[in-house]
């Protein structure tokens, strides 16, 4: 019985139409009776079956033009892989059953469009069964505008060129007062929605992601995931949420919230957010990612009981998180993925990044 809902905030949610008024008195609710609300949600919406994909990410270089706060990976003097370097690490992870590569790197002149798109057609060539899953709306939209070529025309050639999905990273938080602070310089609010959708037009997935827990309010936080459900409700080119706990350790904006005695969110602010994530995107974007490298092996199994529905890749290394001080490694065996999911009482369904059973 779940009395601390009220009803008609209860109905608007499984119409998918739960407001920011609704959801900011909800997060205020006891803990285990939003856990619960956001679990019959889950159950609903995707049943038992929870997902997780085998995957490896390729970092092409650390070294990029942007000053973020909270980025402990960017190098000024750093490595920038060849094309037969990526091709070797993508080898490594097609002799170790991965389905999927993750390609990331960041913004700099050299990386126009024609070098994502070589990158793409140099993989495909070889390996034309794996899904590249690459590159973020902010790198897309640097080499556009270095290039002047549209949006949607790049995308196409992206498409075409062999790429599966497109990473929907380099969101943060979509509030530009925050970016304004965090990462100045940057793509917008406004230019990250309108390279997203440009994507999505363009018949490219991506999946969605939140950086939350350090400058923001929670009326930001909160609007973040509005604004996602306002493209879907557009696009239908979402393929997930992938909420990220901000890391403090080893980057300017965490040393200078370390100093004021301010830490990152703790376990039940994280479930908390799962839940009303699940809760506010009901009936627009059904798969809510735990990430066990941000959250760890334990905790990842009690979000599958507030919302989550996936436990993201195998990965096989996570260079960015391990920088910013994560201590829970940058692998796990689909052995002890499905071991996570089964002893969490759910069922184990391997997938590839558009959510397609493998």
């Amino acid at each position: 019985m779940l009395s601390f809902i009220p009803e008609d905030a209860r109905e608007r949610a499984y119409r998918g139409e739960i407001t920011l008024k609704d959801a900011l008195k909800l997060i205020k609710l006891p803990p285990f009776e939003l856990f619960s609300f956001a679990d019959e949600l889950r159950s609903k919406a995707v049943g038992d079956v929870v997902t997780y994909v085998v995957n490896r990410n390729i970092y092409i270089t650390n070294m990029c033009l942007g000053k973020c706060g909270f980025c402990a990976y960017r190098s000024d003097q750093g490595f920038f892989l060849s094309i037969d370097q990526i091709l070797e690490k993508v080898a490594e992870a097609n002799e170790a059953g991965a389905v999927e590569i993750c390609i990331q790197g960041g913004y700099l002149p050299q990386l126009d469009l024609n070098y994502y798109i070589s990158v793409v057609e140099n993989i495909k060539d070889v390996f034309p069964k794996i899904s590249i899953h690459g590159f973020s709306p902010m790198e897309i939209f640097y080499a556009c505008k270095n290039t002047g070529i549209p949006l949607q025309e790049a995308f196409l050639r992206l498409k075409e060129a062999g790429l599966d999905t497109l990473t929907g990273t380099s969101a943060e938080i979509l509030s530009d007062r925050v970016r304004k602070i965090i990462c100045p310089g940057k793509i917008s609010t406004d230019e990250w929605v309108n390279t997203i959708i440009a994507a999505h037009q363009a018949g490219l997935k991506s999946n969605s992601t939140i950086m939350y827990g350090h400058l923001e309010t929670i009326e930001e936080r909160l609007n973040h995931l509005f604004i996602l459900r306002s493209i879907q409700q557009k696009t239908s080119g979402f393929t997930e949420l992938v909420p990220l706990p901000f890391m403090p350790y080893n980057n300017p904006l965490g040393e200078n919230l370390l100093s004021q005695g301010k830490f990152m969110t703790m376990g039940i602010e994280d479930l908390k957010f799962y839940a009303i994530a699940r809760i506010i995107l009901n009936g627009s974007i059904n798969n809510i990612q735990a990430s066990w490298v941000k959250l760890g092996k334990k905790l990842c199994q009690v979000a599958l009981h507030c919302g989550a529905n996936d436990l993201g890749g195998t990965l096989m290394e996570d260079q960015i998180s391990k920088a910013s001080g994560s201590t829970n490694g940058e692998y796990v065996s689909p052995e002890e993925i499905e071991w996570m999911i089964t002893s969490s009482g759910r069922i184990p369904k391997q997938r590839n990044a558009l959510y397609e059973e493998v």
